[in-house]
């Protein structure tokens, strides 16, 4: 079965439109594809952006020495495991296990 197409409208100025069709005849595409191509890239690109984490050479250095020689867990960070503790017991209690 064939992925049924959605419509999607948008109220842009006329010079913009002109714009986008202008490009879109340059690289030989129907506005339609030209939109789709280009959304599709910029929504990709933000996406990845949003998902990947970029440190420089010291960041990367000085988080993976965190990571193999972690800092002793401080009064706030053992409150917070302590209350996490007893929420979860408090659930496994009320889920009858």
């Amino acid at each position: 079965m064939a992925a049924r197409n959605e419509r999607m409208d948008a109220r842009i100025p006329a010079d913009v439109k002109a714009l986008l069709q202008r490009a879109a005849a340059l690289q030989g595409l129907t506005l339609t594809e030209f939109m789709l191509a280009v959304t599709t890239d910029a929504a990709r690109r933000v996406i990845h952006e949003h998902e990947i984490i970029s440190l420089s050479l010291a960041d990367s250095e000085m988080f993976l020495a965190r990571m193999e020689n972690p800092p002793k867990p401080n009064a706030a960070l053992r409150a917070a495991a302590a209350r996490l503790r007893r929420l979860q017991r408090n659930r496994t209690r009320r889920a009858g296990g």
